[in-house]
């Protein structure tokens, strides 16, 4: 793999498709086809002759920014694109707590809404009204803009506008350009936030801190507790962060992320711009992974021997509890349906469990990332370190090709990370577990929390199969007959 080199003098970040050569639709057959296809330049984007329901970039760039506690986020277009950032906003205040944050300011969330009027002679105007009064009524600290499909059609300059207001009020405005159109792959939507933010909020280094950057959704606090032994705190990078502490983040001893799909850009960022090195091993989900994760990071900090010692502790706490539920899941069969990363770290935690992967539909895949390190393919480890995975494809969240599957395949599980996937599991009478705390199934004591709740998931299937005895389900017979790529070219 290569890396990419980032220009933060643009104005936009490179979309996915060209960068990382990223797609959305394949149905090729098994994993290792796919990794094999993506590791020899074979790999091919389907074409969709019929499509359901798709993601936006603009909800993407969303997701992290609103999480910044001291500022404030402007969306630039019609209402209704604004209209799911409450979710953000609910999951804001409720993961808060987990992290023991109880002074979270409300999310308020703007909306230029341009209208008719606008499309014809420009929203700039607006944009700065809605800019004005957010600041006003605010004060915050930072302000971030993202742009939507309309504004970008209309043409508006957001940049002159940012630069103007950013002179006027005396804060940071940042601009994150998102427009669904842009790119097929919606995480992009990431990529364009954490552009805007090492464009704007990140500041040359004055000195070096015991932190470790941690680009991250808003799973627990899971990750003061691994690094307080090493000596080092956690920097929470979007979610919960101030402006303050993004502005340090080039000051970290390292950075890791969740999850590649969301931190490819900005780790590769800190460490080419300003020498923060970035731990390029995937998540630790799984043991071999948690093993190789946990010495990349003493490897960078120069603490091996005392993370060996943390392996060897956690191994004899937890590995017997492990084989416990193994005993106990062994031989159930699963299909996940998640994001890229996030969907193949579920896949290494099931057969960690000792269960069966009969399928899975991933969102998109990158086949490659910013660091260019092969170390980050989490499918390709999971391949290594697990076998193959059948019935698998690349499907962006087409809901009719995840029934077909679900109801031709009949596993005894559906692992999920929407819940708008989860239901039809739920509909079709298999059991369905969805949690959206990410940091969950990390580590040797991941693997025990999430096996204990996979069993206690499948043990009470009660309620999904009395409701399949009622559920309304708009497929057709004929649907669930023919072949999951009936509609692809």
């Amino acid at each position: 793999m290569n890396k990419t080199n980032v220009n933060l003098d643009i104005e936009s970040v490179e979309v996915r498709e060209q960068r990382l050569g990223a797609i959305t639709s394949w149905h090729g057959g098994s994993a290792a086809e796919l990794v094999e296809q993506a590791s020899c330049g074979s790999l091919k984007e389907g074409q969709r002759t019929f499509s359901q329901c798709l993601g936006c970039s603009t909800t993407h760039g969303a997701c992290q920014t609103i999480m910044v506690q001291d500022s404030v986020l402007i969306s630039h277009g019609p209402v209704g694109c604004s209209s799911c950032f409450h979710d953000f906003a609910f999951s804001y205040r409720v993961s808060g707590a987990n992290r023991g944050l109880t002074d979270l300011k409300e999310r308020h969330v703007y909306s230029t809404n341009l209208e008719e009027k606008e499309t014809i002679y420009g929203g700039a105007q607006k944009l700065r009204d809605t800019i004005r009064a957010a600041y006003e009524r605010e004060h915050p600290n930072a302000i971030f803009i993202v742009t939507t499909c309309a504004a970008g059609i209309i043409g508006d300059d957001v940049e002159s506008v940012v630069n103007e207001m950013e002179a006027e009020i005396g804060i940071p405005v940042c601009a994150v350009y998102c427009e669904g159109f842009r790119s097929r792959v919606w995480t992009t939507g990431f990529d364009a936030a954490y552009h805007a933010i090492a464009r704007k909020l990140v500041k040359p280094p004055k000195q070096k801190r015991k932190i470790i950057n941690v680009i991250n959704f808003w799973g627990y606090d899971l990750f003061n507790e691994w690094f307080k032994p090493l000596g080092y705190e956690a920097n929470y990078i979007a979610p919960y962060a101030t402006v303050e502490s993004l502005g340090y983040a080039s000051e970290a001893a390292a950075t890791m992320q969740v999850c590649p799909t969301l931190g490819t850009y900005l780790a590769h960022v800190l460490e080419q711009e300003y020498g923060v090195p970035e731990i390029k091993e995937a998540p630790p989900y799984g043991i071999p992974q948690t093993d190789a994760w946990f010495r990349n990071l003493g490897e960078v900090l120069g603490l091996e021997d005392e993370v060996e010692k943390i392996i060897k502790q956690k191994k004899e706490e937890y590995l017997p509890k492990i084989e416990a539920l193994r005993e106990k899941l062994k031989g159930k069969k699963v299909y996940v349906a998640a994001g890229a990363s996030y969907g193949h770290n579920l896949l290494a935690i099931l057969r960690e469990l000792g269960m069966e992967a009969i399928g899975a539909g991933i969102f998109h895949h990158e086949p490659r990332f910013d660091s260019g390190s092969e170390r980050t393919d989490v499918l390709k480890k999971v391949v290594n370190n697990y076998g193959d995975v059948p019935n698998f494809n690349v499907c962006n969240k087409q809901e009719y090709e995840l029934v077909n599957r679900l109801y031709n395949l009949k596993p005894d599980l559906l692992l999920a990370r929407h819940g708008g996937m989860s239901r039809w599991g739920a509909k079709l009478g298999i059991p369905s577990l969805l949690i959206g705390d990410e940091h969950f199934g990390m580590g040797y004591e991941g693997l025990v929390k999430y096996g204990e709740r996979i069993l206690e998931t499948i043990e009470n299937d009660e309620f999904v199969k009395n409701l399949e005895k009622h559920a309304f389900v708009p497929y057709t017979k004929w649907w669930f007959e023919q072949p999951v790529d009936t509609f692809m070219k």
